[in-house]
């Protein structure tokens, strides 16, 4: 016990060798394929629960089945329950997801809020088990991250280690969510990071194989889907209907998630007109989700059993055109209704059936030169989901390792690249850092727009009684023509001042009391916030080519 006292000492006061850092990312991957597993079998049992179903994956066929008012019953007082869970236990009553964890990862050092966390989790698997329309890997991406959080805490592991951390915690969730270790390990590095760092993928391709490791133990080595035997593909001579079907994924992608922010932002104008607790938001779009679901059950839940009838085509044209329309909207409902879940499983459904849509047209119209509409249906999930989560290339890998079919590579990769390049342009590259900048967070336009946030003016102030600092009266004057700056205040809104102003330095000021005019601390120097960015960006470039 002495010795593994010390290994720990050692670890938080000089930072864990090679070695022990390979061996922390095969915990990290442990613990957080344990997560992913936990929350699938959590959400299984719920559903078992209160649906009397033995067998979750067939859930849309059995609730045909049940009493209509008991399916909008169960939805409802989820909701609520979701809602009061949100209200207590988080600052703003929203749940945490994957736009939360890349955050975290461009700001936070690596880390995401443990509190708020756990609760969404939580709130994420009631929605996903009493009716929400969503999908399980957003709430297990985060789950993952508030565990790497902790151990980095325990660590006290600095930026590097722990965004590197988060990336092992992420790519195990992903690749047990979806027994996909490749993709899950290039999710982390293309979604979360948003770096291909070299030293950086053998820790999190050693987390995701032990994700995928602990996944296949309980679910065996088996695809999540299994595809019809005929998803022949007439190379050359289809490839202009795959274009064009990543064009109408790209536009279905947009629709989708401009679906989710309209819901999202009259939500909240309803809230604050109506004056309703927002313990009840979630409660409303609960039983919204319920009467759909009397007509529509196939939006309860994630939603794999109604992709998979749509990859073997066991759906109708227009059972796939409806599908569609009202999985957009339950989707839109449950994520407007703050209820909880992630977007990846929908996207991936929706895609698949309106993929198959497309096909069935595609090969009425040429059946001599066509293959299957069922490779049609390949190609549209992975187009609509890549083009969702701005991820090309785990999605295209996700889709080859969910089905097992690689044969069918250069189809799922024309619709995914032009889905992709169509939805970027209409949208802030991805639903996620859509999300973010809606929050005024601009992680999407890279470090030199983001990281001014992170830098404090305080860290830099000059005092004014010393030779090198500002002059006190000058001070004084810009502080009387409003152009000075808060102690606590970041440089993303003390640079537009040096901007506006053309001053050399600005004053540093603690907030004013009963009307009086701010008391002058010191002055931020033009020169020193340039520097300040200039190492913070050296530093994000050291970290990326390392």
């Amino acid at each position: 016990m002495a010795e593994v006292r010390s290994s720990i000492r050692t670890v938080r006061t000089k930072g864990p060798s090679q070695v022990q850092f390979w061996l922390i990312a095969l915990l990290m991957g442990i613990l957080g394929g344990l997560a992913a597993l936990g929350f699938r079998l959590s959400i299984d049992a719920i559903q078992r629960f209160v649906y009397r179903t033995h067998e979750p994956s067939t859930l849309h066929r059995f609730a045909f089945d049940l009493p209509w008012w008991w399916l909008v019953l169960v939805a409802t007082c989820g909701g609520l329950l979701v809602g009061l869970i949100l209200h207590f236990f988080t600052p703003d009553g929203r749940v945490r997801a994957v736009a939360d964890v890349i955050e975290g990862a461009a700001l936070r050092e690596g880390r995401v809020d443990r509190k708020a966390g756990i609760a969404s989790a939580f709130a994420s698997l009631i929605t996903l088990g009493t009716g929400g329309s969503a999908g399980r890997e957003g709430p297990v991406v985060h789950l993952a991250a508030v565990i790497s959080t902790y151990i980095c805490r325990l660590m006290n592991a600095n930026a590097v280690n722990s965004r590197d951390l988060l990336g092992c915690a992420v790519a195990a969730g992903v690749s047990a969510s979806f027994n996909a270790p490749i993709a899950g390990a290039i999710f982390a590095l293309e979604v979360v990071l948003r770096h291909f760092a070299v030293r950086a993928f053998a820790p999190i391709a050693i987390a995701s194989v032990a994700g995928t490791v602990i996944s296949r133990i309980i679910h065996g080595d088996l695809t999540e889907y299994q595809l019809s035997a005929a998803t022949t593909f007439e190379f050359y001579v289809e490839l202009p209907a795959f274009m064009l079907l990543g064009l109408f994924s790209g536009i279905i992608a947009f629709v989708l998630m401009k679906s989710i922010f309209f819901m999202d932002t009259l939500g909240t104008k309803l809230q604050t007109a109506t004056k309703m607790p927002r313990y009840l938001r979630p409660a409303i779009a609960g039983m919204l989700l319920g009467l759909i679901a009397t007509q529509y059950p196939h939006i309860i839940g994630v939603g794999y059993g109604i992709t998979s009838d749509a990859l073997t085509g066991r759906i109708l044209f227009w059972q796939a055109i409806i599908f569609v329309i009202v999985k957009i909207i339950a989707v839109a409902i449950t994520m407007g209704g703050r209820m909880g879940g992630g977007v990846f499983s929908p996207a991936l459904g929706i895609g698949a059936m309106s993929g198959l849509a497309f096909g069935i047209v595609a090969t009425g119209l040429l059946p001599t030169y066509s293959g299957s509409a069922t490779l049609y249906a390949l190609a549209g999930m992975g187009a609509v989901a890549a083009a969702v989560l701005g991820a090309p290339i785990s999605t295209t890998l996700i889709v080859f390792e969910l089905t097992g079919d690689w044969q069918t590579g250069l189809a799922v990769m024309v619709a995914v690249s032009l889905s992709t390049a169509i939805s970027s342009r209409l949208v802030e590259k991805s639903f996620f850092l859509t999300q973010l900048e809606r929050r005024n967070i601009h992680v999407s336009a890279g470090p030199q727009a983001y990281l001014l946030s992170t830098i404090r003016v305080g860290a830099m102030l000059r005092a004014t009684d010393t030779p090198n600092g500002g002059d006190p009266e000058r001070c004084e004057a810009l502080v009387k023509e409003g152009a000075y700056i808060e102690f606590g205040a970041t440089l993303d809104q003390a640079m537009p001042l040096f901007d506006r102003t053309g001053e050399e330095y600005i004053p540093i000021v603690m907030p004013a009391k009963n009307g009086a005019l701010p008391e002058v601390r010191g002055a931020l120097f033009h020169v020193d916030a340039l520097r300040a960015l200039n190492r913070a960006m050296a530093a994000v470039s050291a970290e990326e080519h390392s």
